[in-house]
């Protein structure tokens, strides 16, 4: 019997790593992260335990999977902006589309489901704690591609002037994301909350491009 192509393989991978994962987030919205175990996780994703720990190393991986996607992005997009367009303009576009779809990642997205993973995100220390491992390597990724290196987080070694434009630029993303996703909380709707989210937005990335002026 022949293998199966390198692209089916892929595509069932990436299957069962979105099967495991929502079923753990499923499982971690209706019970709590830490009364969850790992064999009830296998069970609701029809793996076994064996099958799940070839793809997730932890529970925290599991609920933060959805997080995987946006590791590179802000990388990805100063990689693929157009040649008259600078990192901070692709960014800001990015950003601002992002509000426009409600994409959960920018905090304005009233979705039930969004707005109970942001709780359960922000009530769980563990959670917290391997977030802020993925915000480090998107970092290090997007200081990479302001240097112009290849993006790969584990092996990029970018100059400290494009850590510190990369350290700035996903400060000024969080803070953003952060304040749409306290509005949300507080039961805003995210269509009244756009104009004002994208106006912050363009404030802030102005900031970014003048440095901090507006403080001496």
């Amino acid at each position: 019997m022949t293998d199966q192509p390198p692209g089916l393989r892929a595509r069932k991978r990436q299957r069962t790593y979105a099967a495991v994962s929502d079923a753990a987030v499923s499982l971690f919205l209706s019970k709590g992260f830490d009364a969850v175990s790992v064999t009830e996780i296998a069970a609701a994703a029809g793996v076994s335990k064996p099958t799940l720990f070839r793809y997730f190393r932890s529970k925290e991986d599991m609920a933060l999977f959805r997080f995987a996607d946006h590791e590179d992005e802000a990388a990805r997009v100063v990689a693929s902006r157009a040649a008259d367009t600078s990192p901070l303009d692709a960014l800001l576009s990015h950003f601002l589309d992002g509000l426009a779809v409600r994409d959960p990642i920018t905090g304005l997205s009233d979705d039930p489901e969004a707005l109970a993973f942001h709780a359960l995100l922000n009530d769980t220390p563990a959670l917290l704690a391997r977030l802020h491992t993925y915000l480090a390597r998107a970092e290090t990724a997007l200081a990479a591609a302001l240097a112009g290196l290849p993006h790969t987080s584990q092996e990029a070694d970018p100059p400290l002037g494009a850590r510190l434009a990369a350290a700035q630029i996903a400060a000024v993303q969080r803070t953003l994301a952060l304040a749409n996703s306290r509005r949300m909380a507080q039961g805003s709707a995210a269509a009244e909350c756009e104009e004002e989210a994208a106006s912050a937005a363009v404030h802030a990335f102005g900031q970014l491009r003048t440095g901090l002026a507006e403080l001496r």
